[in-house]
């Protein structure tokens, strides 16, 4: 079991920053890859970025390539989301995740991740 706790959104303006963050608690931290989704209203939750075990591999969606920042700290068994020149299409819940052991589909599928966090709301004005 895992468990996944978010911290680190709010309201911000656009062309702001925030940064996101996600305790793990359960499993051995540093034995499954992560990953952050986010979910508009309306909407399906859509893959933002992962990053594996390791920290050496790391992917990331077109729409926030550039601007978002993926990175982990095994130490402390945490991962975050650096999330620069914000827009309000970015506007959404966003959820970390952690990878389940026997799960299918690759990194960017929501059917990799067997655990997630409750969610953390970013909201981006214009």
């Amino acid at each position: 079991q895992v468990q996944l706790v978010e911290s680190g959104g709010g309201l911000v303006q656009a062309g702001g920053s925030l940064r996101l963050s996600c305790a793990a608690s359960g499993r051995t931290f540093s034995s499954y890859s992560m990953g952050w989704f986010r979910q508009a209203p309306g909407k399906e939750r859509e893959f933002v970025a992962a990053i594996s075990w390791s920290g050496v591999n790391i992917y990331y969606s077109d729409s926030v390539k550039g601007r978002f920042t993926i990175s982990r700290d095994n130490a402390k068994n945490t991962v975050y989301l650096q999330m620069n020149s914000l827009k309000p299409e970015d506007t959404a819940v966003y959820y970390c995740a952690a990878e389940g052991v026997d799960s299918s589909g690759t990194l960017y599928d929501t059917t990799a991740y067997d655990y997630w966090g409750q969610g953390t709301q970013v909201t981006v004005s214009s």
